[in-house]
């Protein structure tokens, strides 16, 4: 109370005043005459006391309306505040710019990413009608018809410290006769609470982010271990059958076999939990289950490979090396009379790594039209664990087989934990041509076969 009648009686100090001087220029002015129009001053101080008057009630009134309480500061025709981003200097200027240009009646905008400074100019409205003047404050609504809101931001170590001002556009000595009836004060909350809002949505994005994020991540681990679960374990079935028969056959074969067994079961347990391996732990078990496979299938089945040793580290999803050899054998050599050659081999350009593993059996058919479960676990293993440029390409190879090839980024092949990795397995199908090289033509050093 005492800050509106303080505030009342500056406004009426001044227009007294005001009206002083002029009294004193009129004076002067007709001094001269011997009847001054003295009445027409007089009438003209008492519209303007009683405007003066009315301005201070509306002003008052609807201070009281917006800020639900009356002090200096509410009262005030200037604000500044002070507000604390948890945002870097470039982002919080963003956001300011964004929130002060979404303001009713933004007139002019101007902005220096430089300096983090920003000034606009906003057009008063009639808080009480669609046109002015307002019909408590008409001075005050001809006089001054605009407002002005000053920001700076300023960077911090963590956070941004934005200062904004909000005043009448025109001097301060305005303060002493007119009254902005609440605008200013009303642009200060609303700026303030609109920062605080962005921002408190922001964190609520990135906390949603942040649970998508997980959510999916823990998606594509449910995903893989399906994956995984899916691919058929005949190969370890098979291979036991075989040795149990050899037992009574030929001891000496089926000791053999059994200990390329324990080999291709060593380099394949220790990463049991893991959905990635390492290019060389794939040649590993790769050479390990096709030394199983020659000791069934004999001289039908010879093994090349060229993977430099440089290479040797590149991370794969686990089993994929073995699911291509899997397919090779069982659709290219295993129905092929005379067998063949298994071909692997490994290169990199620029950043871009390939690994082709090639027959010489029977290639493409009818029956191997690339939609086995092998091929397509292989494609989907690639895609949660190397993204969309991961691809896995089957071709016709020169002149007899087929030739599969991984292609992937260098460093992209890393891919979530799962829970288990799949049991070897024999793979199925084939995939949609794409070009290819021809591994049959090419000088590579045959490996030592188990005799």
């Amino acid at each position: 109370m005492f800050a509106s009648l303080f505030l009342g009686f500056r406004i009426l100090a001044a227009w007294a005043l005001t009206i002083l001087v002029a009294a004193f220029l009129w004076s002067g002015l007709f001094s001269g005459m011997d009847q001054s129009p003295g009445w027409i001053f007089g009438l003209a101080a008492m519209a303007l006391m009683v405007f003066a008057l009315t301005a201070v009630v509306g002003h008052i009134r609807r201070v009281a309306l917006i800020a639900d309480r009356l002090d200096s500061q509410t009262l005030a025709n200037r604000h500044r505040r002070q507000v604390e981003l948890p945002l870097d200097a470039s982002t919080a200027f963003a956001l300011l710019e964004q929130v002060i240009g979404q303001m009713p009646r933004i007139e002019q905008l101007e902005r220096s990413v430089g300096t983090l400074q920003l000034r606009a100019t906003q057009r008063r409205a009639d808080p009480y009608g669609e046109r002015p003047p307002s019909r408590w404050n008409p001075m005050a609504r001809l006089a001054i018809k605009h407002n002005q809101i000053t920001a700076r931001v300023i960077p911090g170590a963590d956070t941004s410290s934005v200062t904004l001002f909000f005043e009448p556009d025109a001097g301060a000595w305005v303060d002493l006769l007119l009254l902005d009836e609440g605008s200013n004060y009303e642009n200060a909350e609303a700026v303030t609470h609109a920062l605080s809002g962005k921002v408190a949505q922001q964190r609520r994005e990135e906390r949603e982010h942040a649970a998508r994020t997980e959510a999916e991540k823990e998606l594509s681990v449910a995903r893989l271990n399906l994956l995984h679960a899916q691919v058929e374990p005949h190969f370890l079935y098979n291979t036991l059958a075989n040795a149990q028969v050899l037992t009574r056959s030929d001891p000496a074969r089926a000791e053999q076999m059994l200990g390329h067994l324990i080999q291709y079961l060593r380099s394949s347990l220790p990463g049991i939990d893991q959905s990635v391996s390492t290019l060389g732990q794939e040649l590993e078990r790769v050479q390990a289950y096709l030394e199983i496979l020659q000791i069934r299938m004999g001289s039908r089945l010879n093994l090349q490979i060229d993977v430099p040793e440089s290479l040797h580290g590149v991370s794969l999803p686990s089993m994929s090396l073995q699911t291509l050899v899997e397919n090779a054998i069982k659709h290219g050599l295993e129905p092929k009379t005379g067998g063949g050659t298994v071909w692997i081999l490994a290169r990199e350009l620029d950043g871009q790594l390939t690994i082709t593993v090639a027959d010489d059996g029977q290639g493409i058919s009818t029956d191997n039209s690339g939609t086995g479960i092998g091929l397509k676990n292989l494609r989907e293993r690639l895609r949660l664990s190397c993204g969309e440029q991961a691809t896995l390409a089957l071709v016709s190879n020169f002149p007899s087989g087929m030739a599969a090839t991984i292609s992937l980024p260098r460093r992209a092949a890393s891919m979530p934990t799962a829970a288990a990795a799949p049991l070897p397995s024999t793979a199925a199908g084939a995939a949609a041509p794409a070009p290819a090289a021809a591994p049959a033509t090419l000088n590579m050093p045959e490996l030592p076969h188990a005799p």
